[in-house]
Parts: structure tokens; sequence; C-alpha cells
């Protein structure tokens, strides 16, 4: 179906929606009241489930915290470095840098780059 069938057949809907609501005469059922107690009724279901992930999202956090408080403590080590230790990470080299070489591919004529 073209997009514009379809923005067609959705405005149609809506306009149907609309009017149940709208013309008395059309109401065998009561729409909007229905609708309020279906909205009402969602409301502490809604709550529940939002303070749910609300807790479930934080005590997430809280672990994750925790377990970056762990890494900091054994990275530090909790305690000095002796003098002998310091002195002997002075003293390496620094590592050495290795180049990357990029090895760049050139189409050529016979060579399309775009191969499928």
């Amino acid at each position: 179906m073209h997009p514009i069938g379809k923005m067609i057949a959705g405005l149609i809907l809506i306009l149907v929606g609309l009017g149940l609501y709208a013309m008395p005469q059309l109401q065998i059922v009561d729409w909007l009241g229905n609708f309020i107690i279906l909205v009402t009724g969602s409301i502490p279901i809604l709550l529940i489930l939002i303070g749910l992930f609300v807790i479930w999202l934080e005590a997430d956090e809280l672990k994750v915290s925790k377990e970056f408080d762990k890494e900091d403590k054994k990275e530090s080590g909790g305690e000095e470095e002796k003098p002998k230790q310091v002195a002997k990470k002075a003293k390496r080299k620094p590592a050495r840098k290795k180049r990357a070489v990029k090895k760049e591919s050139v189409a050529t004529e016979e060579e399309p780059a775009d191969q499928m």
C-alpha cells in the first residue's frame, strides 16, 4: 500500500474514534467513561512498575560504584611503594611505539574496488 493510502486510513481511524466520543447518538457503550476507568485503573500498576525500575537501576548503580571502589583500592595497593621499587620504575626505558603500516589498496582499471 502506498504511504498516502496508509495516511488516509489512519485519518479515517482517527475520525471514527473521535466520532465515537463526540456523537452521543452513536454511543451504544459509554466510551469515555470506560476509557477513564481504564486509565485510572492502570495508574497504580504503572507506578509500581516505575518504582521497581528505579530500584533496579539504582541497585545496579550502587553495585557498579562498589566495583569501581574495589578496583581503585587494588590499583593504589593501599600501601605506599618502597623507594627501591620507585627507583626501578623511574629507570625503565619508555616502551617503543610500533609503527602501524597501512596497506592501501589501489583500484586499478582491471580490478574495480567494489566487488560484490
